[in-house]
């Protein structure tokens, strides 16, 4: 088992990684909640067909449990689930002396910590992360659920008291989730070190030859890099923000291409690629962006957006993007890998991007 502390200005906690991780949630529960009154598992219902079942029975041998089960993916960042979630907690007696543990992938992740960061004006909760991509949202205390007009626009930052990977859950996960959660462990290789980047260009070569070891410690190595950057800005004042590096290209894509239609991770590697050539012409980046774009494809990353969705439209959704300023999107670019910067870009860039974009199925042949 492995363990990272994450310190952040308002809590301290614990990120454990390892295999067979039921009986350590168990112990975690009795010696820091040992008057706990209920354990309300909010859970994907797909994670909860799988794996549910067995989890939840363990728990019911010492505490009282109550199990919301919400839809799979972006689906459960709705305010109707978040009604319908609330709903369920007060019905079954949830209390203030009562403990949420988020058991699913980085969307319920969010959903089950809104859910207990605002249910009587706040409740303690538990991450248990069932995908890859979840070692990012799972870390760092961001919890919202979506809007028509947004991703994430409604929400808050509440830290959890422990975050449990169980590696065994990964196994069941289809190949585009696991493609998801790298584009995260990605982008962590981009803001620290080009070494983690090359490390991952050498050993990642298809999705199916991944290694248990491997998968392990990329999670190592993304977590540490989130958490040293969440440690000194909790609340993203500053350099927080550059973990949106490729989010706010890849939110918008991901809106406009209707929530659940492409992955998370996905539509970020979009947006990495987005700012990659924006920090290329704005910042000077020495990077051989078409090999990147190569060997991101060939893993099976699908870097094309639907000609429905025209860059007016997607520049509408980064102009609504939470981290907009004078109603125009702000970019996290890289001066070099690990040196990211926080920048306006005309719009004529951000035109010039979006073309290079659409022109990518183009010469790699992949449409």
């Amino acid at each position: 088992m492995k363990r990272i502390n994450v310190k952040t200005s308002s809590k301290s906690y614990d990120v454990l990684l390892g295999k067979g991780m039921t009986e350590k949630i168990t112990t975690f529960i009795s010696t820091e909640f040992p008057d706990v009154s209920t354990v309300w598992i909010i859970a994907d219902e797909a994670v909860f067909s799988l794996y549910g079942n067995h989890f939840s029975n363990e728990l019911k041998k010492f505490y009282p449990v109550t199990i919301y089960k919400a839809p799979s993916g972006e689906q459960a960042k709705s305010f109707d689930v978040y009604h319908e979630a609330i709903t369920h907690g007060l019905r079954n007696h949830v209390d203030r002396r009562s403990l949420v543990i988020a058991f699913g992938g980085g969307a319920i992740g969010d959903l089950a910590g809104f859910v207990a960061s605002t249910f009587m004006r706040g409740i303690p909760f538990i991450g248990v992360p069932t995908t890859i991509l979840a070692h990012d949202s799972a870390v760092g205390g961001k919890v919202a659920i979506n809007h028509p007009l947004g991703k994430n626009m409604v929400g808050q930052f509440y830290q959890p008291e422990g975050v449990f990977f169980d590696l065994n859950y990964f196994d069941s996960l289809p190949a585009k989730e696991v493609l998801s959660g790298y584009a995260e462990v990605i982008k962590h290789a981009f803001l620290s070190h080009a070494s983690f980047l090359d490390d991952l260009k050498t050993n990642f070569i298809a999705v199916n030859e991944l290694k248990d070891d491997f998968i392990l410690d990329c999670l190592i190595k993304g977590i540490k890099v989130k958490s040293e950057i969440v440690s000194k800005d909790e609340k993203e004042a500053d350099i927080r923000a550059y973990l949106n590096f490729g989010h706010t290209y890849g939110h918008a894509v991901e809106s406009a291409s209707g929530y659940g239609n492409r992955t998370h991770g996905e539509s970020v590697m979009i947006g990495m690629v987005y700012a990659l050539y924006l920090s290329k012409r704005y910042c000077g980046l020495s990077i051989n962006l078409e090999e990147f774009i190569r060997w991101v494809s060939s893993l099976g990353y699908d870097l094309s957006i639907h000609e429905e969705i025209s860059f007016e439209h997607l520049l509408k959704k980064m102009k609504n993007d939470k981290k907009s300023k004078d109603r125009m999107p702000v970019f996290v670019l890289l001066r070099e890998i690990g040196d990211p910067v926080l920048m306006n870009v005309p719009e004529d860039g951000l035109a010039a991007a979006d073309r290079f974009i659409r022109d990518i199925p183009k010469w790699t042949g992949d449409k």
